[in-house]
């Protein structure tokens, strides 16, 4: 049974979203979705996806309806999302409603959930009730996530397990929904299905804790500007560490430093990152990151299938987690 490598799984997606048909009129409804959809996201869902089914089966363009629905409903939810946050790039690019205004982003978002669901409906399964099922319980738990980040702005002290738990919905259930799907469309037994649904919600954790990470202390070839959640006072894994871990004067830096007009925002960063180094708070969090890494290895033992076809998964694991960018 052919096994399919990353890259090749990417570029047939690639071709596939390529050629996905809209309508033309209207314009502004229709125009943001292809400028969303187009290159640019790391498509790590779709592939995960594909990289479960492929597990099982190799008919693989059999995963391409699916894996377009968790793409589009993927960005729907970043169109979406740049609105509440106000934040005017993506991709390194204007975001939606920085380019066309925000009525424009929210009922184009609107639009993408249809399309996403319409994609998912074509999927060619006898089972296709079940997947919808867990579809809709990812959606919703990304939704619950979105909720729980958001009220975290007005909350003068989150724990590191309510951090957790955010991420746990905002971020990782839309890769374990995914892989789950995948495996579930390939007729993976329930046990397996578990399995892969555990080790895509370990690399999921470890994705964003990662992505805080480099916000704080990557590059600008992020495609964003690096301290970004630092100058917003936002309470990411770092900020909530930092909070459990520093004294009465230090949390008193923690909370007010991205609020004075007395220095510059160069400065802010530095003061903030200066606080972390002193508490030891990126190695911590690297820990946490690598923790997670080796805890989806692991499960990938435990599947039903040889060790060979787990490289990719491996290999897809170490990519997303290691990465610098």
């Amino acid at each position: 049974m052919r096994l399919y490598t990353n890259s090749e799984l990417l570029a047939l997606f690639e071709r596939n979203i390529a050629q996905m048909q809209t309508p033309d009129e209207p314009q502004r409804l229709y125009a943001p979705i292809k400028y969303g959809l187009e290159e640019g996201g790391k498509r790590i869902r779709p592939t995960l996806l594909m990289l479960a089914y492929n597990l099982y089966a190799e008919d693989i363009e059999r995963a391409l309806s699916p894996a377009m629905a968790v793409e589009i409903f993927h960005n729907f939810t970043l169109l979406h999302d740049d609105i509440m946050d106000n934040a005017a790039v993506r991709r390194g690019r204007p975001s939606v409603h920085a380019k066309w205004g925000e009525n424009v982003a929210i009922l184009s978002g609107d639009a993408m959930l249809i399309l996403a669901y319409s994609h998912l409906q074509r999927t060619d399964t006898p089972h296709l009730s079940a997947i919808f099922e867990r579809f809709n319980k990812m959606a919703a738990e990304v939704c619950e996530g979105q909720q729980f980040d958001m009220d975290f702005e007005t909350q003068q002290k989150v724990s590191v397990v309510d951090y957790m738990q955010m991420i746990d919905l905002k971020t990782a259930a839309l890769l374990a929904g995914s892989a789950t799907i995948g495996a579930m469309l390939a007729g993976a037994s329930e046990r397996d299905c578990q399995r892969l649904y555990d080790f895509a919600r370990e690399v999921g954790l470890a994705f964003q804790l990662q992505d805080d990470l480099l916000d704080s202390y990557g590059d600008e070839r992020l495609g964003k500007k690096i301290g970004g959640d630092i100058l917003e006072g936002k309470k990411t894994i770092l900020m909530v560490e930092a909070f459990s871990q520093a004294s009465d004067a230090q949390r008193e830096v923690l909370r007010t430093t991205h609020l004075r007009e007395d220095i510059d925002d160069a400065e802010k960063i530095a003061i903030i990152r200066s606080l972390y180094d002193s508490l030891g708070i990126p190695e911590r969090v690297e820990q946490q990151i690598a923790q997670k890494f080796q805890r989806a290895l692991a499960i990938l033992d435990t599947l039903d299938v040889p060790a060979e076809r787990t490289e990719e998964l491996r290999r897809y694991a170490a990519n997303l987690v290691g990465r610098k960018s």
